[in-house]
């Protein structure tokens, strides 16, 4: 596991934690939406950089 894809990861995780708190504060859906793309991103891009992949 790479410092980087740990990175990713952990900031994707971290976003989810803010997307519950923003449900819970009943903040706008749309920065809920866009929170949430941004969280997929880093964690699709965390595990794809995953070296167990070769």
């Amino acid at each position: 596991m790479s410092g980087l894809s740990t990175v990713l990861i952990v900031l994707g995780l971290f976003l989810l934690g803010g997307i519950y708190s923003f449900v819970k504060q009943k903040m706008p859906m749309s920065l809920i939406v866009l929170l949430s793309i941004g969280a997929a991103m880093c964690l699709v891009a965390g595990v794809l950089r995953l070296e167990v992949w070769n």
